[in-house]
């Protein structure tokens, strides 16, 4: 059975495929603010979103964003990310709702952290403009984060580029 800690490897395998021109690994996070995140938040994050983020603190692919957290020098961060979105949109996502990527219309992928089981959650679609009658109304996108970025950022990105950048 193949672990977390070997898919997220392959996923930064995968990744690393490509230009630096398209990619941005972020550094690593070697301190407890991930954890200290998930108390102010109230939930837990998945296994797979923390190990990805302990080994690279926000990371993109040709213009495909993961949010790092208290960071200042690429991208928003998740934890102003969640706090605008939770206490000063217009339009509140639920608590256990955790924004990691925006669409740049305002819109987020979202973890859906109430879900967590076995150390894993579902990727929801969060739109902004969108008012939700009840909470299962939001499409769920993907059954995990490691799945999102295998679809969302690589699979994506290689329907028109290349590893090296170029077009297809």
């Amino acid at each position: 059975m193949v672990t977390v800690v070997q898919r997220c490897d392959g996923l930064i395998t995968e990744l690393s495929k490509f230009s630096n021109d398209m990619l941005y690994l972020g550094p690593p996070i070697d301190d407890d603010r991930l954890e200290c995140f998930e108390k102010v938040i109230g939930f837990t994050l998945p296994s797979d979103f923390v190990y990805l983020l302990k080994k690279h603190n926000g990371f993109s692919l040709d213009g495909t964003e993961v949010c790092g957290l208290d960071i200042e020098l690429r991208g928003a961060s998740l934890d102003e990310l969640y706090n605008f979105e939770h206490d000063e949109g217009g339009n509140k996502m639920p608590a256990e709702f955790m924004p990691f990527s925006p669409d740049g219309f305002g819109n987020h992928y979202c973890l859906d952290l109430s879900n967590l089981i076995d150390g894993f959650c579902p990727v929801v679609f969060w739109q902004h403009d969108c008012f939700y009658e009840i909470k299962t109304d939001v499409e769920v996108t993907h059954p995990d984060f490691i799945n999102w970025v295998e679809e969302v950022m690589i699979a994506w990105t290689l329907e028109n580029s290349n590893y090296d950048g170029t077009e297809k």
